[in-house]
Order: C-alpha cells, then structure tokens, then sequence
C-alpha cells in the first residue's frame, strides 16, 4: 500500500526557518543536490517511528506543506488519480533517485507521488 514518505515545507526564509526547527525540535539540514534551493530535513533517528523531509522556498508551486507519498509505478498512479477527478500537474526525472510527479486531489489539495529508481535519469 502506497505510504506518505517525505514532506516539504515551504519557506519565505529558509534559514530562519531551518533555525527555528532546529532549535524547538533538534532537526538537522543538508543542502540537496536538486536544481532549485532544497535542503534535506533530518527529523529523527532512522530506527524511529517517522519521516523526513525537506524545506523549499515558497513560490506558487510550493504554497503549503505537501506530502510524498511512494509508489510501485508512477505511470500507474498518475491514471488512477486522473480517473478519479484528481490532477497531474507536473511528472519529471530526479537523477538517481526516480519519478515524481506533482498531483493534486478532488479538493485542490496539492501532493506529490514518487516511484523510486536509483537508474533514473
């Protein structure tokens, strides 16, 4: 069954808001590799019941917190979420890490789907 994996959060101030985080719940930032400002969010211990995510400027694609959710196959899922009223807004390539695609639902909620495959390219 297909599970939220990661979370953005978007951000006016990315470093007043790494530090806020950080300093109210000790989560850690690497910046990414990604074409676009985005830094990787370390929110616990792997062993721990959770997930991470990431922080991105805020901009009209990014307006509020998305999930992630993972998925065996991207191609697959962008036609459910088409055939039951839902949106696909955008699909690209992440070089080593898979498909994306960001989808929003029924409501106009915005998320995200990913089916990982480190041979994308």
């Amino acid at each position: 069954m297909p599970r939220v994996v990661h979370f953005n959060l978007p951000a006016d101030d990315i470093d007043r808001a790494k530090k806020f985080y950080s300093e109210v719940f000790g989560w850690s930032f690497e910046k990414s590799n990604a074409p676009m400002e985005y830094w990787l969010t370390k929110t616990g211990d792997d062993n721990q019941f959770g997930i991470n995510g990431g922080f991105a400027k805020r901009d009209s694609l990014n307006p509020n917190t998305v999930n992630t959710i993972d998925v065996s196959s991207i191609d697959e899922y962008a036609k459910k979420i088409q055939a039951k009223g839902g949106k696909v807004i955008q699909g690209l390539p992440i070089k080593g890490v898979g498909y994306f695609a960001h989808c929003t639902d029924t409501e106009g909620n915005r998320f995200d789907i990913i089916q990982f495959d480190e041979n994308a390219k």
